[in-house]
């Protein structure tokens, strides 16, 4: 075809030569856009900080969306919303605890909440007193409401199956680190904690439990008293051991700390034979042997204090006149009593200085 037949042809079919070319450039335009939506950086997140985004059952696009603008890290939200829409985000919700990291693209985070690629909570509890504090911290961390988790510890017919029973219940959590995913329901929590239960008690341990002519629930029982009796290292296997002296004797234990239980008072400093009085399982100056359940979520050094008791004759102890926590053991009642003159002349001395001071 010769220049001037080309250009006829040309001027003959130009403007749909043009709607072609137009159209081409919309598409291109169209794609790069597409593109730009999918795979430019659209979160920010400053000093490379930990920041999460939490997908709740029966969530839309649009609440996701409002945490991500309350977050402060998405830079083009309705970006995001038209991308996820595009990928009909809603029929594929999977809940769950998503990390946002600096420099994500949509697609990035797309696929992570759509295939559910949340990242996994490092659960921790540790000094717990009472089952409604373990239930509080349990939700703090999960996606269970805390009323789900404090239902359980108290229904008997569902803790049957791990062998423990609402007074013993909080035995079965070993203060530690564990790896779950934040949608973790109450139940499947459970029997996490049952698996690492049993895992904590290994045939060594057992075996030095049955030693002690002890279950391991009431190793945790009696260690719950061991780690409110004292934070001194050094002093729980000796009181442990003293402990079990008692009882092998068939005296009452006489533990301060679970009188305060029993009243349900933790902020007493001195425990009065008027506190002795309360008529409950867990008063063991009334009754004699173990309460019925834990007093505290025992700490493994506690538990292991009592594995491992200091073999003595001691039944008798009381604060130490260092006033630093740390207790004077004796055998005889003699010696006790020397110990607590020794006691209370420095609590007095102590008590003389500070008001001499103000």
């Amino acid at each position: 075809m010769t220049f001037k037949e080309l250009r006829h042809t040309f001027l003959r079919h130009k403007w749909l030569i043009w709607a072609i070319l137009i159209g081409f450039f919309i598409l291109l335009f169209l794609a790069y856009r597409s593109w730009s939506i999918a795979f430019s950086p659209n979160f920010s997140v400053p000093n490379d900080e930990k920041v999460y985004l939490y997908v709740y059952p029966h969530t839309n696009i649009d609440s996701v969306s409002a945490q991500l603008e309350q977050l402060n890290v998405v830079c083009n939200a309705s970006g995001f919303v038209r991308y996820m829409k595009s990928k009909d985000y809603e029929k594929r919700i999977k809940p769950g605890k998503y990390r946002i990291e600096d420099g994500m693209t949509n697609r990035t985070l797309g696929q992570h909440l759509i295939l559910g690629m949340q990242e996994a909570v490092q659960l921790k509890f540790n000094n717990i007193r009472l089952k409604e504090q373990l239930a509080a911290r349990l939700s703090q961390q999960l996606m269970v409401d805390s009323v789900q988790f404090i239902n359980l510890m108290n229904d008997a017919e569902f803790l049957k199956r791990y062998d423990m029973t609402p007074e013993t219940v909080i035995a079965m959590f070993i203060p530690n680190t564990y790896e779950v995913y934040w949608t973790l329901t109450a139940e499947k929590l459970f029997d996490r904690m049952f698996k690492e239960y049993k895992r904590f008690w290994t045939e060594e341990r057992l075996a030095k439990a049955q030693a002690a002519n002890l279950t391991p629930v009431e190793v945790s029982i009696l260690a719950s008293i061991v780690d409110e009796e004292t934070n001194i290292a050094k002093d729980k296997p000796i009181i442990a051991g003293l402990y079990l002296n008692r009882i092998r004797k068939g005296m009452p234990l006489q533990a301060c700390p679970t009188v305060k239980f029993a009243l349900g008072d933790f902020t007493l400093t001195r425990i009065l034979t008027e506190h002795t009085r309360i008529n409950s399982p867990y008063n063991t100056y009334k009754y004699r042997g173990l309460p019925p359940g834990p007093i505290r979520m025992a700490s493994i050094a506690g538990i292991d204090a009592v594995l491992n008791h200091t073999k003595s004759n001691y039944i008798y102890m009381c604060a130490k006149e260092t006033l630093n926590g740390e207790h004077s053991f004796a055998t005889t009642l003699a010696e006790h009593n020397k110990n607590t003159q020794r006691y209370h002349r420095a609590y007095r001395q102590w008590e003389r200085d500070r008001k001499n001071k103000n």
